[in-house]
């Protein structure tokens, strides 16, 4: 692999924040300093982290970043949760992007065990 964009979880992480940020452009207006903005804070982390990840020389400072990623990951999910009990996402919307959190929390997961490994 030469790029983080070759990485099959930073790709899927990308689409959790596109998701993500479409998804608070409907959120009430009165939350725009507040839960639209904590959550596009915390979703921008998982892919940043990952490519920062990926190009340390030392595992164990990549862990250190993909360890970031996985905690903000842990926080977009609390905050869909709360979008989800505000209203603010469908329940269709919130099954979509808690589903894709999953996918990118178990390709993590995967990532961090394999570059353990190696």
């Amino acid at each position: 692999m030469k790029n983080f964009r070759d990485l099959i979880v930073w790709q899927r992480s990308h689409q959790l924040l596109l998701g993500v940020y479409s998804a608070t452009k409907l959120f009430p207006k009165e939350e725009l300093y507040s839960l639209t903005a904590q959550l596009r804070r915390a979703v921008l982390p998982v892919g940043s982290n990952i490519a920062e990840g990926f190009k340390r020389n030392y595992p164990k400072e990549s862990g250190r970043f993909y360890n970031m990623a996985a905690a903000s990951l842990e926080e977009v999910k609390y905050q869909l949760l709360v979008a989800k009990d505000l209203e603010y996402l469908s329940h269709i919307q919130y099954q979509k992007l808690e589903a894709e959190a999953d996918e990118v929390g178990r390709l993590l997961h995967g990532w961090i065990k394999s570059q353990r490994m190696s």
